[in-house]
């Protein structure tokens, strides 16, 4: 009666993934608890799935994953379905939504408990604690309600991960056979996804992993990375791997210990870092790195304006000069850089937001003079909840405000919100997000991405004659015959996991 549901909802991407978070959550209670998993991305009926365990009168647990979202449409529902069948089923959720907009979730009355970053202690942790029936609020990373107080209890020092125990794939692989989340991509036929590290020691104003690590950052070994991705290799085929880790290289040593180990096994790889990280990396290790494989990494440059990044507390050193400097420099080690920009950004007057979008678009351009393999992914600015970031204030000043009621996250428009298509934010006119999203689309069509592995060299050629003209003069207002081009050819913009 104490067996476990681990839930992974669909995201976004129609490729299915290996569910990273919810494999670690079930590493920390292998051979303690009985669980089952269902994916979301992989049943045609998830919600009947989950009922069928739950009539077995077996389950006592759900957990869910949550991230902002796509993953809400599922997450939302069937959490309320669960408590209205049954109530005597403790629903859990983790992941970035819930631990950043604890409230909500909390109100909604089906959801009891929130894991406030990693699970590997305080998953288990929790079960143990409500099986003997005792208090929680010694447990750390855990967001709970007591009466009608939200108490946030005190967060772990980040784990030492070559201490957690080995993520049992071969568990996940008896409910989905894991060939179907080595999907193809840019990458190779048989891509795996795989996280090395906890956190990111940085903490933008903007990015949701900031409230959740406290500018906290701790990675696996290259040694135990390397084993990971072997026994995918060798064990399933994997021939490619993305890191999905929110900052990849904070270490060069560790980068260059995984190089080393990795360049004999012909595999390629792509990871997310930070531009004045990298920057600082000798030319040594970026051509250790090529030749380990690594093609592509993706940055938040986002923006062309110094006086705007320090307004994101961008942190390091990253400037104007330096993204122009490092685009240039990747190119040298025939390393493709994946530059997001994050436009409509507030200021103090709508002239002065235009005038950033209108800055930020000319400097877009000059990127891809510098180097036009560079791939650019285009942001629409969502606000964080980041408490004591000088933006988020000016953020609340404005009027903006979250939805005070949880189902209401499931409108499509607070979908795009969190998808940052769509900001919903007061000082941002329809003209403005207009604007930019008719430069995305020209410049996605002179500038076709490379990741979208459908397209031919015929169709991409088409598309950059069309978008020529366009591009060149600067003209972006009602670029309707390159989205009819791109409808047709089911051409896929860029986007960080998009491959």
């Amino acid at each position: 009666m104490n067996n476990i549901i681990l839930f992974n909802p669909r995201s976004a991407n129609s490729k299915a993934r290996i569910p990273n978070s919810i494999l670690a959550v079930a590493a920390s209670i292998e051979g303690k608890y009985d669980y089952v998993i269902v994916d979301g991305n992989l049943e045609k009926d998830p919600l009947n799935k989950i009922l069928q365990y739950l009539s077995t009168g077996k389950y006592k647990y759900f957990g869910s994953t949550v991230m902002p979202g796509p993953q809400l449409k599922q997450a939302i529902p069937f959490s309320n379905i669960i408590r209205e069948k049954y109530p005597q089923v403790k629903i859990i959720w983790g992941g970035y939504f819930p631990s950043t907009h604890p409230k909500v979730v909390l109100n909604s009355v089906f959801v009891d408990y929130i894991i406030n970053g990693p699970g590997d202690k305080t998953f288990p942790d929790l079960i143990d604690a409500l099986e003997k029936n005792k208090s929680v609020n010694t447990i750390h990373n855990l967001i709970y309600k007591d009466g009608e107080e939200v108490v946030k209890t005190p967060k772990d020092d980040l784990y030492d991960l070559d201490s957690l125990p080995e993520l049992p794939y071969a568990k996940l692989n008896s409910f989905y056979p894991i060939q179907k989340y080595l999907g193809k991509t840019y990458l190779g036929t048989k891509t795996i996804a795989y996280h090395s590290s906890f956190g990111c020691p940085f903490t933008c104003s903007f990015c949701a992993v900031v409230p959740i690590y406290e500018a906290r950052w701790k990675g696996k070994s290259a040694l135990g990375i390397y084993h990971d991705i072997k026994f995918l290799k060798d064990t399933y085929g994997g021939n490619a791997i993305e890191f999905h880790d929110n900052n990849f290289f904070v270490s060069e040593k560790r980068v260059i210990e995984f190089s080393d180990l990795i360049q004999k096994e012909n595999m390629i790889w792509w990871g997310e870092g930070r531009i004045d990280t990298i920057n600082k990396y000798s030319d040594t290790t970026l051509k250790k790195m090529r030749d380990a494989g690594c093609k592509m990494i993706f940055f938040g440059a986002e923006t062309g304006n110094d006086a705007v990044l320090k307004r994101m507390d961008k942190g390091g050193t990253q400037s104007s000069k330096q993204i122009k400097e490092f685009a240039a420099r990747m190119a040298l080690f025939d390393i493709i850089p994946e530059y997001s920009f994050v436009l409509g950004i507030p200021a103090d007057t709508p002239e002065l937001v235009m005038k950033q979008i209108d800055e930020d678009i000319k400097f877009i351009k000059t990127i891809k003079e510098i180097n036009p393999k560079t791939e650019i992914i285009i942001y629409l600015y969502s606000p964080v909840p980041t408490e004591g970031s000088e933006m988020f204030k000016s953020v609340l000043n404005s009027g903006f405000h979250y939805p005070k009621k949880l189902e209401d996250w499931l409108s499509p428009a607070w979908e795009n919100f969190d998808l940052r298509k769509n900001p919903l934010t007061p000082w941002l006119t329809a003209e403005m997000v207009d604007k930019i999203r008719n430069f995305e689309t020209v410049l996605n069509g002179y500038y076709p991405t490379i990741s979208d592995i459908k397209q031919s060299s015929v169709k991409i050629n088409a598309m950059k004659r069309l978008s020529s003209v366009r591009y060149h003069q600067n003209w972006y207002r009602f670029p309707f015959e390159i989205k009819v081009l791109q409808k047709i050819l089911k051409y896929r913009q860029p986007e960080v996991e998009g491959f």
